[in-house]
């Protein structure tokens, strides 16, 4: 079982926050044709459907509430980020979003069919609440969703970065402490945690993404510009670390090319459940 030690909830809020108010005009392009490849396996998890009452829970720009919009679903997109819910609006005018906080939904009982969180699990100070609430704003038999990234020693990316940092930096820096980034890559422990909030027919699968880029580089610029906590470490370390730190990851990045472009395994994992 995977135990946390106590933190500071509000400053690390905080944190992500200010981190994605920095983050967000990156994102796009540092991990949008990553994210979206979870859209059709998430959606297919909650049954998505002409009809279906969705929220998309920490939305980002709108990826997954617009794949669900395209197939009919009625959509909410909720975020804590006013840039991120800036962006989803403009990408699409025709969906509802707001501002909010995951672990407090502004919405009423048993209000949604499907409620989905694309990777956003990863950037809450409590996690666990937020799961709870997902449940209370589903009706019964609905659905429940979420993505993360399966442990750096699979996603490739992450691993290639922490690992350099471990090697040519500091990886313990002065920042607010959060929850354990890859807690949920873990069936055990997933399987575990919603089942206690309440979820039955809980199903964890891997998926096998791939990130497919044009530079050796993209790795480490997508890190450093597009995330939160990852680019926090990186900021904190000296001119001549960071230098080692890219060389070493665009050298294992290196490894992954293929007829032109490099092609990094990045699994996440993605969980399911029914209330």
């Amino acid at each position: 079982m995977t135990t946390a030690r106590p933190f500071d909830a509000e400053a690390f809020q905080q944190f992500e926050q200010t981190g994605w108010a920095r983050a967000a005009e990156h994102y796009d392009g540092a991990f949008g044709a990553l994210t979206i490849q979870t859209a059709g396996p998430m959606l297919d998890a909650v049954d998505a459907s002409p009809g279906t009452r969705l929220l998309d829970v920490a939305c980002g720009p709108g990826f997954i509430a617009a794949a669900a919009a395209r197939r009919g679903a009625a959509v909410v997109g909720l975020d804590f980020a006013p840039a991120m819910i800036a962006a989803a609006r403009q990408r699409n005018p025709s969906i509802s979003f707001q501002e909010g906080d995951a672990a407090a939904l502004p919405f009423d009982d048993e209000r949604f069919d499907a409620v989905v969180m694309n990777f956003g699990l990863l950037h809450l100070a409590r996690p666990d609440a937020a799961l709870a609430d997902a449940h209370r704003v589903l009706r019964p038999r609905g659905r429940y969703a979420f993505t993360v990234w399966a442990s750096p020693d699979l996603a490739v990316g992450f691993g290639l970065v922490l690992s350099a940092v471990e090697e040519f930096g500091q990886i313990d820096v002065p920042l607010p402490e959060g929850p354990p980034f890859f807690r949920f890559s873990a069936e055990e422990e997933v399987r575990r945690t919603l089942e206690r909030t309440g979820f039955s027919a809980v199903s964890v699968r891997q998926l096998p993404l791939t990130w497919r880029l044009s530079s050796a580089d993209a790795v480490f610029d997508a890190v450093s510009r597009g995330g939160v906590r990852t680019a926090a470490v990186l900021r904190a370390q000296t001119p001549a670390a960071l230098a080692a730190i890219r060389a070493a990851v665009r050298h294992g990045v290196e490894a992954y090319k293929k007829d032109g472009a490099f092609l990094v395994p990045m699994p996440a994992v993605l969980a399911s459940g029914t209330k």
